[in-house]
């Protein structure tokens, strides 16, 4: 090929990678064009939340204190975004000890209203205050004995001039270039939610056992409310034989319950030993005929043991401590009343 080939074979390439190039710096312009937006919104939105927590007043520790000191329970109303707000704040304040559930105001007008009794504290979400659908219901409201606090950006409102107690909650700017989408907005009144139900968290003095009372079906309510009764097992489930069972024997009681492990007790149920797949398996490496033997000639005397009460993470802490894989369960009198094994512990999600 002579170089007028070369070159025409050139031009395309270097055509290619021209295009390829430029293309890549459009995709990066874009690409840092949508981080600058995306910056923007948080730091306008952060801007927000420094805008709500200067505004915070005696109005929000009269609102605390009567959420603290209700006798009834907390409901909480909103429309539209208001209204998601709402539902997550009733949701946060009734799993941090603030009993709370969410009113649709529209529905509130249609019945629910009989949700709501006398002694319950009503927590009312709307940026403007003039939501039609909870003035409406305002007045129904004001004829039961309950405590209207009103959330909104205007404290010369319907809501807020019929409220017991209001918040202000207003923000110089939404995030939304347009200043239509409530953005800024939304995101601080959720916020000072969360300020709240965290407020009454403290005050109630809340602990990690209360948390975990009502989320037992969550990782931390397994954690603190779980107990070694709860997985361990027992009855026909559990491994024992009694003092002078021949080894053969219980090593087919131990293969059977699949635990890994055998209790050996006496005559009253009381724990003597204890006999593991791994004392097994070096059992055969050691001994050539172990015909004849009985469990008690190869038992463990201090089993490490349990109470029945103890949570489960006590015996997960249990087994790390003596690595070991099994644990049995003994009551106050030494009897055996139980077995658990590192797969119980994985099985209730314990580890």
């Amino acid at each position: 090929m002579d170089g007028r080939g070369l070159k025409a074979y050139a031009t395309p390439i270097r055509k290619f990678w021209v295009v390829l190039l430029q293309q890549r710096r459009m995709a990066m312009a874009e690409n840092e064009k949508y981080l600058d937006w995306a910056r923007e919104v948080l730091h306008t939105e952060a801007e927000g939340l420094r805008e709500i927590a200067a505004e915070l007043d005696e109005n929000f520790v009269l609102a605390a204190d009567a959420l603290l000191h209700c006798k009834g329970r907390v409901v909480i109303t909103g429309m539209g975004k208001s209204g998601h707000i709402g539902r997550k704040m009733a949701a946060t304040m009734a799993s941090t000890g603030t009993p709370a559930f969410f009113v649709h105001p529209a529905e509130a007008a249609h019945g629910d209203l009989g949700m709501i009794v006398d002694n319950d504290v009503v927590a009312a979400i709307s940026n403007s205050g003039e939501s039609d659908e909870i003035t409406a219901i305002i007045p129904a409201l004001k004829r039961k004995d309950i405590t209207l606090v009103c959330i909104t950006a205007r404290p010369d409102s319907t809501m807020a001039r019929h409220a017991d107690i209001h918040i202000t909650a207003s923000v110089s700017q939404e995030a939304c270039p347009l200043g239509l989408a409530p953005t800024t907005s939304t995101t601080a009144v959720m916020a000072l939610g969360d300020a709240l139900a965290v407020v009454l968290l403290r005050a109630r003095a809340f602990t990690p056992d209360d948390f975990a009372l009502i989320h037992p079906a969550g990782s931390l309510g397994k954690r603190l409310l779980l107990r070694v009764a709860d997985i361990m097992h027992k009855g026909g489930g559990l491994p024992a034989v009694r003092l002078g069972t021949p080894l053969k024997g219980a090593i087919v009681s131990m293969s059977e319950k699949g635990l890994g492990m055998l209790a050996v007790t006496d005559g009253q149920g009381c724990l003597k030993g204890v006999f593991t797949d791994g004392d097994l398996r070096r059992l055969f490496q050691e001994c050539d005929n172990f015909t004849g033997l009985s469990i008690d000639e190869v038992m463990h005397t201090h089993p490490k043991t349990i109470s029945a009460e103890r949570l489960a993470t006590e015996a997960l802490k249990v087994m790390q401590a003596n690595h070991v894989n099994g644990l049995l369960v003994t009551d106050a009198d030494g009897v055996l009343t139980g077995a658990l094994n590192m797969h119980d512990l994985l099985a209730a999600r314990i580890v």
